[in-house]
C-alpha cells in the first residue's frame, strides 16, 4: 500500500529526527516521520517504581536491545577484540528516553583533528558554522547551565539556571581546586525552572530510567509536541525495511512494516535517515539495488566503517562524609576538560573529559556500582555497605575515540529481526591510543579523588565499550573518503540526507547528543534552501 508523496520523509524520531522534522515544518515543508517504536507512557517508566534499579539488569527498559527484546527492538550481534555492549532505545524520542541529558558541545579543535594533530580527518564544517544551531537546539530542548566556561567559546545565557551540584559536586570540586585543575558546572538538558510548559526538575535522581514529569528534555516532550502542532505526521510501529530508488538513482521513499507485519510504501521527494550510528548504516546496507549493489550511498565503501564508541573508565571515591549521590538529577553536575587537548608528553593524541557524577540507589551499590566491585555477602556485607552507600563520588573518564575502518557495522549473515530484516553486527576493538587515554585518565582521576579526601578508591579498569554510536556514514569533502557532504547530503544520491551520530567525522571527548541536534537543525536548513531541486 503506497501513501501520498510527502516533501520529506524522516526515518527515526530521536535527537536528530525530531529536530529535522520540527525545523522543516516550521519552514513550511510537509514532513512524515517513521518510527519503529511507540510513544512511551511516563507511568510505565521504572523511575516511578521503588524497584527501578532492577531495570539495570533485566526487563523491558534495560539499556541494551539484546536484553530488552521489546517487539520494536532489533538484535545487535557484538564482535571484535572488545565486543561492544550496544546501548540504545527504540521509541518516540529514541535514546533520549534513557540518556543522562549531559549537554556539552564539541570544541573548535574537534573539527580540525587532522590539521592540528595529524590524525583522523577534518570536518568539512567548523564550530562557528554550528554555533547558531547549538544555541537554537539549547532553546528548543531547554538547557540548565552557567555561561562563562573559560575552556569553551563564549555562549549565550542558558535557558534556565544551573542545576544544584550538591555536597558531592562541592567535594570533588575542592579536590580539583587543590590541584589547580579547571572544572565547571555542566550544561544539562534538564530544566531547573518551568520552561515552555514543562515543569522544573524535582531532583528525584532517576533520569536514566525515564523522566516521568518531562523536566528532562527527551525529544518526545521537547521537539515532538511542537512539531505535531505545526502539522508533522509521525507514524509509530513503522519499521523501515529499505529505502527505494527510481530509475534515475534518486531515492523516492521507503518500504516499511507496520505493527501487524504488513508492508507499506511511503513516497517522498527527500529522505532523511536519522536511525543512529548503527541503525543508519544497517538501513543503507540493506537498501541494495541494481544501481547500488553494495548498499545505498556506498560507492566509497565507508558505510558502516569508522565506527566510534567513546572509551569510558569509572573511578568511585569512598568518603567518610555522606555524599548522598542518589539525590539530584543524574545529569552530570560538573565536569572538567583539563586534559581535553593534545599534549604529546602524555603519550597519546587528543584527550578526555572528566565527568563528576552521581550514582543510583542501594541495590546498584550492592551489585558493585559502576566499577563492578560488589559488596560482599556474609559478615562483611553490612559494614562495607555502610561504608560505601551514600559515601561515593564518581569520576568518569570519557576519552576521544579515533576513527578506524576496522571498527565497523556490517550485516550479519544469519541473525534477523522479527520482520526478517538482517541484523547489524558491530565489530569493535580499542585502539592503543584509547587505552593510553584511559590509563592516564585513571591516574589523574585517582589524584583528584585523593585530593578531595577519598579514603578508598575503586577502579572499574577497562570496561566493555557501550556508549555513543558515531562515525559510520561520516561527513567530508572527498566522496572517496566520506559518505555525506557538509550539509549531510549523500555524495552518491542528491536527495538523500544522513544526520545523526553516524555523520560524525571524529568523536571528540564529550557526549554527542547536543551536537547531533545542532547538526540536524543545520541539515534541515540545507534541505530547505535546496527545495527547488526536489519539486
Amino acid at each position: 500500500m503506497a501513501s501520498e508523496r510527502t516533501d520529506v520523509l524522516v526515518i527515526g524520531s530521536g535527537a536528530a529526527g525530531a529536530a529535522v522534522t520540527k525545523r522543516l515544518v516550521d519552514l513550511g515543508a510537509k514532513v512524515v516521520c517513521l518510527e519503529q517504536g511507540d510513544w512511551m507512557k511516563p507511568e510505565d517508566y521504572p523511575s516511578t517504581r521503588p524497584d527501578y534499579e532492577i531495570a539495570l539488569r533485566r526487563g523491558p527498559f534495560h539499556f541494551s536491545p539484546n536484553v530488552r527484546r521489546r517487539p520494536e527492538d532489533y538484535p545487535v550481534v557484538e564482535r571484535g577484540k572488545n565486543p561492544p555492549d550496544v546501548l540504545m532505545f527504540n521509541a518516540v524520542g529514541g535514546s533520549t528516553i534513557h540518556y543522562t541529558a549531559h549537554f556539552p558541545r564539541l570544541h573548535p579543535s574537534d573539527f580540525r583533528a587532522r590539521a592540528l594533530d595529524g590524525v583522523a580527518e577534518d570536518w568539512p564544517i567548523s564550530y562557528h558554522d554550528l554555533e547558531p544551531y547549538y544555541d537554537m537546539n539549547d532553546r528548543e530542548m531547554g538547557v540548565a547551565g552557567l555561561a562563562g566556561d573559560p575552556a569553551n567559546p563564549p555562549r549565550s545565557p542558558r535557558p534556565t539556571p544551573p542545576l544544584p551540584i550538591g555536597v558531592l559536586g562541592e567535594t570533588i570540586g575542592r579536590g580539583f581546586d587543590k590541584l589547580g585543575w579547571y572544572w565547571w558546572v555542566s550544561d544539562n538538558a534538564i530544566i531547573s525552572r518551568n520552561y515552555q510548559g514543562r515543569p522544573a526538575c524535582d531532583l528525584h535522581g532517576k533520569c536514566m530510567f525515564g523522566c516521568p514529569i518531562g523536566a528532562k528534555a527527551s525529544t518526545d516532550v521537547s521537539y515532538w509536541p511542537k512539531a505535531l502542532r505545526k502539522g508533522a505526521v509521525l507514524k509509530t510501529h513503522a519499521r523501515v525495511r529499505e529505502i527505494t530508488v527510481d530509475a534515475g538513482g534518486r531515492v523516492d521513499g521507503a518500504v516499511y512494516y507496520d505493527r501487524q507485519g504488513s508492508l507499506h510504501k511511503q513516497a517522498a521527494r527527500v529522505v532523511v535517515v536519522c536511525a543512529n550510528g548503527i541503525g543508519t548504516p544497517r538501513l543503507l546496507l540493506n537498501s541494495r539495488s541494481k544501481l547500488f549493489p553494495n548498499g545505498l550511498a556506498n560507492s566509497s565503501g565507508l558505510v558502516g566503517r569508522n565506527f566510534m564508541i567513546h572509551p569510558f573508565r569509572f573511578l568511585e571515591g569512598v568518603f567518610e562524609e555522606r555524599m548522598n549521590g542518589w539525590e539530584g538529577p543524574f545529569g552530570i553536575p560538573a565536569f572538567s576538560e583539563q586534559f581535553y587537548e593534545t599534549d604529546l608528553k602524555r603519550g597519546f593524541v587528543r584527550g578526555y573529559s572528566f565527568l563528576l557524577e552521581r550514582s543510583f540507589g542501594p541495590l546498584h551499590q550492592a551489585w558493585g556500582g559502576f566499577v563492578n566491585k560488589p559488596v560482599p555477602w556474609g559478615t562483611e556485607h553490612h559494614r562495607v555497605m555502610r561504608q560505601r552507600f551514600g559515601h561515593i563520588v564518581r569520576v568518569t573518564v570519557l576519552g576521544e575515540d579515533l576513527p578506524e575502518e576496522s571498527n565497523r557495522i556490517e550485516l550479519d549473515p544469519e541473525v534477523k529481526d522479527s520482520n526478517g530484516i538482517p541484523a547489524p553486527r558491530a565489530v569493535y576493538s580499542y585502539s592503543e591510543n584509547s587505552l593510553k587515554i584511559l590509563d592516564h585518565g585513571a591516574r589523574m582521576g585517582r589524584q583528584a579523588l585523593e585530593a578531595a579526601g577519598a579514603i578508598d578508591i575503586l577502579d572499574s579498569g577497562i570496561i566493555q565499550p557501550a556508549f555513543h554510536l558515531m562515525g559510520t556514514a561520516r561527513m567530508g569533502e572527498d566522496p572517496r573518503r566520506s559518505v555525506v557532504n557538509a550539509w549531510h547530503q549523500a555524495h552518491d544520491v542528491g536527495n538523500l540526507f544522513l544526520v545523526d551520530g553516524s555523520s560524525f567525522t571524529t568523536s571528540g571527548a564529550v557526549n554527542p547528543t547536543c551536537t547531533i541536534g545542532a547538526l540536524a537543525l543545520r541539515c534541515a536548513d540545507g534541505i530547505w534552501e535546496r527545495r527547488r531541486e526536489w519539486s
